[in-house]
């Protein structure tokens, strides 16, 4: 007996969380979690971005218990299973998402961490019109994009601390200097795999806004 692979197109709900006040917002932050993370959680980590930013953090659509069959729950971007479909389905939802609120603030920054990191490269070659900038924190470039990615034109960031477990120092050259080559802005900041509050401000200091008079 003959078996093929086919795919089977419905609705789905995916869960997202908003902070902020998005009618006095200048910025919406696009920010996508790494492995294992949950939105509700990872949103936390911009709260001191203040009034002027919103954050937008979606779920990644796999979720998962951490360790064996019960206790905490987390949620990743993709396995290595059927991936294209799910970058293919990723890229739809996440740009329909974000186009419900891109028309209401100034600037939209989509910021990838970790896993997340490669999702939003993906998202954002797929729709460079819907975004500003493009940060990639302690995140792989994704080998896929390599000959297709395009970053000319826009003020775009790669930041990594430089205790991130994840990168030893000459891993930490490497891709700093990729990123570089790609047109990047580069930040090593002091500190581990996480997102850090000084960078982060930062960053959010690069993002030029119209000021109120």
């Amino acid at each position: 007996m003959e078996h093929t692979e086919h795919h089977f197109s419905h609705p789905k709900n995916y869960r997202y969380y908003l902070s902020g006040d998005l009618d006095q917002s200048k910025v919406l932050w696009v920010v996508l979690h790494g492995y294992g993370q949950l939105p509700f959680y990872f949103q936390r980590k911009f709260q001191s971005l203040g009034d002027r930013h919103c954050v937008l953090a979606p779920e990644g659509p796999h979720r998962f218990y951490l360790e064996g069959t019960s206790g905490r729950v987390g949620a990743s971007w993709m396995t290595k299973e059927d991936r294209l479909t799910d970058i293919a389905d990723n890229n739809l939802w996440l740009a329909a998402l974000v186009e419900q609120f891109s028309s209401r603030v100034e600037k939209v920054v989509l910021l990838g961490f970790s896993q997340g990191g490669a999702t939003a490269a993906r998202l954002y070659v797929s729709r460079p019109d819907l975004f500003h900038h493009l940060v990639l924190w302690a995140s792989v470039f994704p080998p896929d994009l390599h000959q297709q990615a395009e970053f000319s034109g826009k003020e775009n960031y790669f930041l990594l601390g430089d205790e991130d477990p994840y990168f030893n120092h000459e891993q930490q050259n490497a891709q700093l200097q990729e990123y570089q080559n790609k047109g990047f802005h580069t930040i090593l900041f002091h500190g581990n795999h996480d997102i850090s509050e000084i960078p982060l401000l930062e960053l959010a200091g690069r993002v030029k806004i119209k000021q109120d008079f």
